[in-house]
């Protein structure tokens, strides 16, 4: 599995493309990453999206034109996408709409497997009611989405945003996952689970349920 991380847009959203011998797929679509991957001369076959917030969605629609398979927990609409609150920080035309292929169940026991890879899937509200993080086991890493950054959390003051959900979900969900476990965020540098358990002052004095 080969991994490259590519950021765009006025939010310096992170969008991150996963090639493998049974087809590529990216996880989140920012601003310029159809552009970047025709660039690269790579065919994608699926876009996951952690959540549909904007500035991870704004070429959702230009890769499905392209023939890509979209998965996400809820469908597309102007709420689930913020377009209200887009238009207010300055993005001067609405997403694009397109349609989910497949959405997305969270269930740990019941991995989605796509290009070779076992997904599990975990629920984790309070910064979007959608939020869900893609957990690779078999690579010891996670793509979290906006709930956990390095040595910060998501925002929770957005519509559907819960502080208590969104910590509740972290200490459920990511800091049951082994320490080694390396985070890819939307925004941000890497990080792993063992740092952020260990550093992050967001967390406070959650404790690892595991």
């Amino acid at each position: 599995m080969k991994l490259t991380t590519y950021t765009g847009g006025i939010c310096a959203t992170n969008g991150y493309l996963v090639e493998t011998p049974d087809g590529n797929l990216l996880v989140d679509a920012p601003e310029g990453i159809a552009a970047w991957v025709a660039a690269r001369g790579v065919r994608v076959d699926h876009l996951l999206l952690t959540h549909q917030h904007f500035d991870h969605v704004l070429d959702a629609a230009a890769l499905q034109a392209a023939g890509v398979r979209l998965y996400a927990m809820e469908e597309f609409s102007d709420a689930v996408t913020l377009e209200s609150l887009s238009r207010k920080w300055g993005m001067p035309d609405p997403v694009a709409a397109y349609q989910i292929d497949q959405r997305l169940l969270p269930d740990p026991t019941r991995p989605l497997e796509l290009c070779g890879l076992r997904f599990s899937l975990y629920h984790v509200p309070g910064h979007a009611l959608d939020s869900i993080v893609l957990h690779l086991p078999e690579f010891e890493l996670a793509f979290s989405g906006d709930t956990l950054f390095a040595g910060s959390i998501g925002r929770s003051d957005l519509p559907g945003g819960s502080h208590r959900l969104l910590l509740d979900g972290i200490a459920r969900h990511l800091l049951t996952l082994p320490p080694q476990t390396r985070l890819l965020p939307g925004h941000g540098p890497a990080t792993s689970v063992g740092e952020e358990a260990a550093d992050n002052p967001y967390l406070g004095n959650l404790q690892r349920l595991n």
